[in-house]
């Protein structure tokens, strides 16, 4: 057991700032740019683990809880989760709801956060990463449920298990085909992707997630990016074992295809944040609700 949660645990802390990476460099190359190195997101987390603190008089302990929450939330989320050929370090019936509030629990902290420093710029930010992540949420509630159906289990290491590929081949392939979809969009909004938001705007009226952290500095910024990066990867990693749910029985054989998979994620995130423009605000819960009904379709198909 505390072998595979270290395992577990250290891919997950080593390889979650490389999709970054990737992303970024495809974008560069579809605008015709060298870009950042591949490893940037790393040397830009070594820089701000070395500087210091900048904190606001009027804030407390509610400020700098955020980042430390929204740094352990996916470290906990990543045990109930199987990388590759490793199985799930935690699992228990029902686990599927546990880390489905996992992610509502680090975005309440970063969101009591950016109140708690009293500006209302950042509490509009606030106001809408929760409204959009309140409709992102069932869609990820439905898309679970959809594969519960198929795998007859609340398990999440039985839901992205090996049996996973069976389900392919039993006539779930629509559903699961709708599932890979309304996840990926769960994937772009929940970690602040274009077209829902753009991580990289200046643009004060339009900021979402980067407004609630502007007064974040030094080592607790990089704790949130570091936090983000690794939400990135767990959300990934779902992707990747409905996408390529086989295995070969060889561990390391699996990890490297698991770890390909989530490489190529990132290349698609990045081809899909280069030819999409943002949405305008009032599009995006129009968007969202039909993800929903695009997993409520998916679940229909199951229990057909």
């Amino acid at each position: 057991m505390i072998g595979r949660i270290t395992l577990q645990l250290a891919l997950l802390l080593i390889f979650a700032p490389l999709p970054l990476g990737v992303i970024n460099k495809t974008k560069a190359l579809f605008a015709g740019r060298v870009g950042p190195p591949l490893l940037q997101p790393y040397y830009d987390l070594a820089r701000l683990w070395r500087k210091g603190f900048v904190i606001s008089r009027t804030t407390t302990w509610v400020f700098l809880a955020g980042p430390v929450v929204g740094l352990v939330v996916p470290l906990l989320a990543a045990l109930l989760l199987p990388f590759g050929g490793l199985t799930a370090p935690i699992s228990f019936t029902g686990d599927l709801i546990l880390f489905v509030y996992l992610f509502g629990l680090s975005r309440f902290f970063t969101a009591a956060a950016a109140l708690d420093t009293g500006s209302s710029f950042e509490g509009m930010g606030a106001a809408r990463e929760v409204t959009f992540s309140c409709l992102a949420e069932p869609t990820l509630l439905f898309s679970l449920l959809v594969l519960a159906s198929g795998a007859k289990s609340l398990n999440l290491g039985a839901l992205f298990g090996p049996q996973l590929a069976g389900q392919w081949q039993n006539g779930n392939s629509a559903s699961l085909g709708l599932i890979f979809v309304a996840l990926f969009v769960v994937l772009l909004v929940e970690n602040s992707r274009i077209p829902f938001d753009d991580p990289n705007t200046h643009l004060e009226l339009t900021m979402v997630h980067e407004v609630m952290v502007l007064d974040h500095s030094g080592p607790a910024l990089g704790m949130i990016l570091y936090g983000a990066a690794m939400k990135l990867m767990v959300l990934s990693a779902m992707l990747v074992r409905i996408a390529v749910p086989a295995q070969t029985g060889s561990l390391l054989f699996d990890l490297l295809i698991f770890l390909a998979g989530l490489l190529m994620l990132a290349v698609l995130i990045g081809i899909v944040e280069s030819t999409m423009a943002r949405l305008q605000l009032p599009r995006i819960p129009q968007v969202l609700v039909g993800t929903t009904l695009l997993s409520i379709f998916a679940l229909i198909l199951v229990l057909r």
